[in-house]
């Protein structure tokens, strides 16, 4: 956050004493002057939502600038308004999330924090391209975005021009130019004695390695299972083929905010509407019911859904455990080979 703030005010600052009012920015129905202001009101909404954290919609204030405001004080506002917000994101435990709409209507402090890195670098261009000055945020900071709340969009051959296209600022050769876009804030569904919080292609980069993908985790994990399921998710973010709700979850305890284990969709639903799922827990958690409620929270959300009929799991022969699991939240073994067994659940009336 505090660096494409200090890029912004860079870049912008060398030219603070020329005209904003009346000059459009970029491709934007606003003025320059009022794309500044709508940065740091931004970054001051969202430091709100975190801090509070709100939960049912969007804290009722607004930033409004005093009328003999210059361009230079706005963007000293930009300044302080980043960094509420990153103080904000610095002291908000890993596991609150608070209210944003798109889509999935809420946001972790990671997601505030990559909504307001794009705030800042796509406003930061627009108002560039207003006033005819070259701007190129750092990299870094695009990829941060990219891997966070872009997880439908295939890495391109820069993320700079990638993060332009997918914001309908930009061409990509071979890509469609896009008229309308969206964020996508992970998704988290509720259980009991848990939450499955969708993991991001960045997330997923660091569990395929060695990493703990941002969560905690109890002792022995994450498992081999979990980052071999991680590598291949980031493989379907690299084809262009991965769909944010289709993904890995995350299984974390309520009482301790610990990582527990994984589970999730291999794919999108077929033609069929038949979607495959999986899942693996830390040792040191079987034994609990945590498998059985998570996969219950996750089938029914997944049935819910207009192009899913069957749900199905593929289980190795020994795999006892693994079986009894699928039983107990409703599955019914449909066919078998010598290595594995087919379980099914499908949506209610359709059995």
């Amino acid at each position: 956050m505090e660096q494409a703030v200090a890029e912004c005010a860079g870049l912008l600052g060398a030219v603070a004493e020329r005209e904003w009012e009346g000059v459009r920015a970029g491709r934007l129905e606003w003025d320059c002057r009022e794309t500044a202001v709508h940065i740091a009101g931004c970054l001051l909404a969202y430091a709100g939502q975190l801090a509070g954290p709100e939960q049912d919609g969007y804290s009722p204030f607004e930033l409004s600038m005093e009328e003999t405001s210059g361009n230079a004080d706005v963007l000293r506002v930009i300044g302080t308004t980043g960094a509420l917000l990153a103080a904000a994101i610095r002291t908000a435990p890993r596991h609150v999330r608070a209210f944003h709409p798109y889509p999935f209507r809420s946001a972790n402090r990671e997601g505030f924090a990559a909504m307001g890195v794009v705030e800042v670098l796509l406003h930061t261009h627009d108002i560039a391209e207003g006033l005819g000055v070259s701007y190129e945020p750092a990299p870094e900071l695009c990829d941060f975005v990219l891997g966070r709340i872009f997880p439908h969009v295939q890495p391109g051959p820069a993320p700079w021009p990638t993060l332009l296209w997918a914001t309908g600022r930009g061409e990509l050769e071979g890509r469609t130019p896009l008229t309308e876009w969206r964020w996508n804030n992970n998704l988290v569904i509720d259980a009991e004695r848990i939450t499955l919080q969708g993991v991001t292609p960045a997330a997923a980069t660091d569990l395929s390695t060695v990493g703990d993908g941002g969560f905690e985790w109890i002792e022995g994990g994450p498992v081999e299972g979990t980052r071999v399921g991680a590598g291949l998710m980031y493989k379907q973010y690299e084809d262009g083929v991965h769909r944010p709700e289709w993904t890995m979850y995350v299984l974390v305890r309520r009482e301790d905010e610990r990582a527990i284990g994984a589970m999730g969709f291999h794919g999108v639903p077929d033609g069929a509407g038949r979607v495959e799922v999986g899942y693996d827990l830390v040792d040191g958690a079987r034994g609990h019911g945590y498998a059985t409620e998570a996969l219950r929270a996750l089938t029914g959300w997944a049935l819910d859904r207009p192009e899913v009929r069957t749900v199905v799991a593929n289980v190795e022969r020994g795999n006892t455990p693994s079986q009894n699991v699928l039983a107990r939240a409703g599955f019914t073994q449909v066919a078998e080979d010598p290595e594995h067994l087919t379980y099914e659940l499908r949506v209610p009336g359709e059995g």
